[in-house]
């Protein structure tokens, strides 16, 4: 039926489930990847600039765009950014908020992947989540993700049928 009824404005994708299993997490472990990120990077918690500057650029825009403004964010959302020179060029967040714990979103600037940014920036949020009482939910977009949840201490559960829908234009 979304096939039929949207047709060029749906497109059939395959998504990776990824096992909620609170308890999982081994802290050493995830501790020891906040402080292996590589020289000339750190990690902070997203603040009111960084939102800022994770919404004007758009590989980051999703770590924080759900939420309407800073204020929504700072109270319901969560998030680490990986910083160069001040700047976010990776991070982990919570794309959304549910009552027992969070959807995480991670992304890099292309020029930053294959560093270990994005390691560290999501064993550092698992850290948080646990710390606050929250659960750190995992969907995978792609299996490049299910690795990394899988070297966080997830566990691949199944893939299932999505769609992406686009807006259709007006005119």
């Amino acid at each position: 039926m979304i096939e039929t009824g949207l047709g060029d404005h749906a497109r059939r994708i395959v998504r990776y489930a990824i096992k909620k299993e609170p308890g999982i997490f081994d802290r050493k472990r995830l501790e020891q990847a906040v402080l292996a990120v590589g020289d000339g990077f750190e990690l902070s918690l997203i603040d009111r600039r960084l939102y800022e500057a994770c919404l004007a650029e758009g590989w980051s825009r999703d770590l924080v765009s759900q939420f309407v403004e800073y204020e929504s964010f700072r109270r319901l959302g969560l998030g680490v950014a990986a910083l160069r020179d001040g700047k976010p060029v990776s991070g982990a967040s919570s794309y959304s908020r549910y009552r027992e714990g969070i959807e995480i979103e991670i992304d890099t600037k292309p020029e930053y992947r294959r560093k270990g940014l994005a390691y560290a920036c999501g064993a550092k949020l698992i850290l948080e989540c646990m710390d606050r009482g929250l659960y750190p939910s995992w969907d995978a977009q792609n299996p490049a993700s299910v690795a990394l949840a899988e070297k966080l201490g997830y566990h691949f559960d199944r893939e299932y049928t999505a769609y992406e829908v686009f807006c259709r234009e007006e005119g």
